[in-house]
C-alpha cells in the first residue's frame, strides 16, 4: 500500500507536551482522519438517501417490509 504524505504544525508548546506521551502520533492522527472520513461518507449517503425519500424517487416494493419482517422471524 502506497502511503501519501500530510504535514500539519503545531506550537512548540503542544510539541514538548506531545513527546512527553508515549503514542504513535502518526499512527493516531491517521485512525482519526479514518474515522471522520468514514463518518463524513455515511452522512453523505445519509443525505442522499434522505433526500430522495423527500422527492420520492426512492419507493419500497409493495409488500417488501412484510415480507422482510416474516424472513426475520423465521431465521429466529
Amino acid at each position: 500500500m502506497l502511503l501519501g504524505t500530510i504535514t500539519i504544525k503545531v506550537d512548540e508548546y503542544l510539541k514538548k507536551r506531545m513527546s512527553k506521551v508515549k503514542i504513535n502520533w502518526s499512527e493516531y492522527i491517521r485512525e482519526a482522519i479514518k474515522r471522520r472520513v468514514e463518518l463524513e461518507e455515511r452522512k453523505g449517503a445519509a443525505e442522499k438517501l434522505l433526500e430522495s425519500l423527500k422527492t420520492r424517487r426512492h419507493v419500497v416494493p409493495s409488500g417488501f417490509i412484510n415480507e422482510t419482517i416474516r424472513e426475520m422471524r423465521e431465521a429466529r
